[in-house]
């Protein structure tokens, strides 16, 4: 997944009231309860039926490293939907969603202006409405592209136009480089 991705993941994973399992066995169990089946998780998971079955009873206890980062990712992608999506919604509605990232910034504006790109480091709340199209977008499933050009023109709005009231003239904001990026609710 990406970046962003990963960073709006990691932001709505700390809205949950209880940790996901951790063991392999608890976490297998998970997912054949919510998938129905020993057969289905072991086609996501790309292993044998007899495999699943294994770590359901507890037979096998420690997955090789690829296939405990998949079962990972999938246990947290299922993990407490109703609190992910009162998370995703208070953020989109109400609360809005604060960036915090070190990249490279830059922006198109007249002739004349400075508009050379440089490391900067930000943490900024951005409004609901911006938290509202990261969240759509990334459900919709938009590329790490698409999503670095919407907090662009977050960063845009919030950070260098302030909202209106300087930098009117600003065409496009350029957001690469990214070293660092991290989302709060």
């Amino acid at each position: 997944m990406s970046l962003i991705g990963n960073g709006l993941d990691k932001a709505v994973q700390k809205a949950f009231t209880r940790p996901a399992p951790k063991s392999a066995g608890a976490q297998m169990r998970y997912l054949v309860k919510q998938l129905g089946g020993t057969k289905p998780v072991a086609l996501m998971l790309r292993v044998s039926q007899r495999t699943v079955e294994r770590y359901v009873k507890n037979q096998i206890k420690k997955p090789r490293p690829d296939l405990a980062g998949r079962l990972d990712r999938e246990v947290k992608a299922r993990w407490q939907p109703q609190i992910r999506a009162k998370a995703k919604a208070k953020a989109a509605f109400t609360g809005g969603i604060i960036i915090d990232t070190r990249a490279r910034l830059g922006y198109t504006a007249p002739i004349g202006s400075t508009d050379q790109d440089r490391i900067r480091h930000l943490t900024v709340a951005l409004p609901p409405v911006h938290a509202a199209r990261l969240f759509d977008a990334q459900e919709q499933g938009a590329s790490d592209a698409r999503l670095q050009e919407i907090a662009a023109e977050a960063l845009k709005e919030v950070y260098f136009q302030d909202g209106g009231r300087r930098a009117g003239s600003l065409d496009e904001v350029r957001f690469t480089d990214i070293e660092y990026l991290e989302f709060d609710l």
